[in-house]
């Protein structure tokens, strides 16, 4: 996952960006409001998945920059962090286009698990339309997924493992990011859970077609690509 976090205190700043980087996601920091909106309005190689912004930031304040930001139509999740903790500027925050707000002084655990839930009502969202690889169709509404019409029955965890890579085809997909989408963050890194899950994908939607779908990366992760026979 990639977040955007603009904060003002270089110490806080740092904290946060390590302890994202510890939790599998890649960061980039901002010190200044202006500098967050063009980067968040940039585009390119940069896709955002969720906005850590905080309250009062120099040249531009982070109501602002959010307010902006909706107005160009960008729809990426966005965190409000403030030490104004009273309900009219939460209210503010909301009405600016924020999805979220957390107060200073705060629990870094409780925060974490905020951008994770931001993230994961926006792609859910998002992510209604049928995802096709080659032969293979998930889709996400009904949670059916099938190989050339043959329907295919996965298990919950599995069927989370592969969309999250069909959403991203082509890109990799790391091992800190299925564990934190799909189990959360609550399984451990050193365990082998991520490769009993793949390799039981693979005995389901490739083995018995003769294809190959899930490529692995070693240490680092996996990619979907089109089927090879």
């Amino acid at each position: 996952m990639q977040v955007l976090v603009a904060e003002d205190d270089v110490r806080l700043a740092d904290v946060l960006a390590q302890s994202l980087v510890e939790a599998g996601w890649q960061v980039e920091v901002h010190h200044d409001g202006r500098d967050a909106l063009n980067a968040a309005l940039r585009g390119g190689n940069v896709d955002f998945d969720v906005l850590l912004l905080d309250w009062m930031l120099p040249s531009l304040d982070g109501l602002s920059v959010c307010r902006r930001l909706r107005e160009f139509g960008v729809q990426t999740p966005v965190l409000m962090l403030t030490a104004r903790g009273g309900s009219p500027d939460k209210v503010a925050g909301l009405d600016a286009g924020a999805d979220d707000y957390v107060a200073k002084p705060f629990d870094l655990d409780e925060l974490l698990a905020r951008l994770r839930a931001l993230h994961r009502r926006h792609h859910s969202s998002a992510s209604e339309t049928p995802l096709v690889v080659g032969g293979l169709v998930l889709d996400p509404g009904s949670r059916r997924v099938a190989r050339s019409g043959q329907p295919i029955e996965l298990s919950a965890r599995e069927f989370d493992i592969l969309q999250l890579l069909l959403e991203r085809a082509g890109k990799v997909v790391t091992r800190f990011t299925i564990l934190d989408e799909v189990w959360d963050g609550e399984a451990d890194l050193r365990s082998n859970v991520i490769d009993v899950h793949v390799s039981s994908l693979r005995a389901k939607i490739d083995r018995p077609f003769g294809t190959t779908t899930i490529t692995t990366l070693r240490g680092v992760g996996y990619r979907v690509d089109q089927e090879q026979q």
